[in-house]
């Protein structure tokens, strides 16, 4: 199994993405989904429980030998760190405190960062502006991986280790396919986060501090959820660029599964999406779905015509900079 039997290139279209055309027929012929778009009421609520239990943990771990430390922090500690950076995927769509008050997500979101261990909620919100506005452009969605990436991680081996290795990669792809210069926001994002690390570290130690950085590398790479990342936008079936999940991880992941609805309405926060698919299901219905994240990555590492090539790609005009 290799790179010859596999895709040596990206699925390149010549079709605008198809989230904008079905957006307006759905507003169209179901005006009720506007009245979805408002703040989640509970989101604000979840994620200070999050981070406080957390902290909790951070207070709990300081006596545990190191590989209790590592298997609570992929079996527990992973969940928790990998569904708040979900957290924040909602935030940037203002989801928490609503449009009007942008700047109350904005700081919000650094909240939710900090058992992450690394500054992440301002630098992702810049970037996945251009996930939605640009779906698969070239040089400007920095979810597709490059071509070093397609190249290299070719081989079942290579695949799994490219997963293990997802943190880094979604870290530092943005800086080599679309650097942007640096915002206010990413500076106190990272000042807030290293005044938290240094307080954890001052109060309890070593320990606590590695085991959220270690929460957060590994529930980003090999790990269940993690799933979401492959199921989102890999193109399993030719001609279908986005997919939904609807199992039972969505409970634990802001519905991030709902995916074919988020994209058609980002700024309907995730507990609403289910409404989405109930009130318009003649357009979700008969598309092609995930039922297992973990078959997701399975299929992904072991299947010759699934890899980081196996992504839909077009050439995008570049938009007029509303932010």
């Amino acid at each position: 199994m290799g790179n010859s039997a596999g895709r040596s290139d990206f699925e390149w279209v010549y079709t605008d993405q198809p989230h904008t055309q079905r957006r307006k027929e759905m507003l169209a012929k179901y005006p009720a989904i506007k009245a979805l778009m408002r703040p989640d009421p509970h989101l604000k609520w979840t994620v200070t429980g999050m981070v406080l239990v957390q902290l909790l943990a951070c207070w709990l771990v300081q006596g545990l030998a190191w590989r209790w430390l590592f298997f609570w922090a992929y079996a527990f500690g992973g969940c928790v760190n990998h569904s708040l950076t979900l957290a924040i995927h909602d935030i940037s769509h203002n989801t928490a405190f609503g449009t009007g008050r942008a700047a109350h997500n904005r700081w919000f979101a650094i909240f939710a960062n900090l058992p992450v261990g690394l500054p992440y909620a301002a630098t992702f919100k810049k970037y996945h502006v251009d996930h939605h506005r640009y779906l698969g452009g070239d040089g400007l969605d920095v979810d597709i991986p490059t071509r070093f990436e397609g190249w290299l991680f070719c081989t079942p081996a290579r695949k799994l280790l490219w997963l293990v290795l997802q943190p880094f990669f979604y870290a530092l792809r943005p800086l080599c396919v679309h650097p942007k210069a640096m915002t206010r926001m990413e500076l106190c994002n990272a000042l807030v986060q290293l005044a938290a690390d240094a307080a954890i570290y001052a109060l309890w130690g070593l320990k606590p501090v590695v085991y959220l950085l270690a929460s957060s590398l590994l529930g980003l790479g090999l790990h269940p959820i993690s799933g979401h990342f492959v199921a989102e936008h890999y193109m399993f079936l030719k001609g279908h660029e986005t997919y939904s999940y609807y199992g039972p991880l969505n409970w634990v992941t802001f519905n991030v599964g709902y995916h074919m609805e988020h994209h058609d309405f980002p700024s309907i926060p995730g507990c609403n999406l289910p409404l989405v698919r109930k009130i318009a299901p003649e357009y979700y219905d008969h598309l092609p779905q995930h039922h297992s994240w973990v078959k997701v990555l399975w299929d992904f590492v072991f299947d010759d015509s699934l890899g980081p090539f196996a992504r839909v790609k077009r050439v995008c005009k570049l938009a007029e900079n509303r932010l």
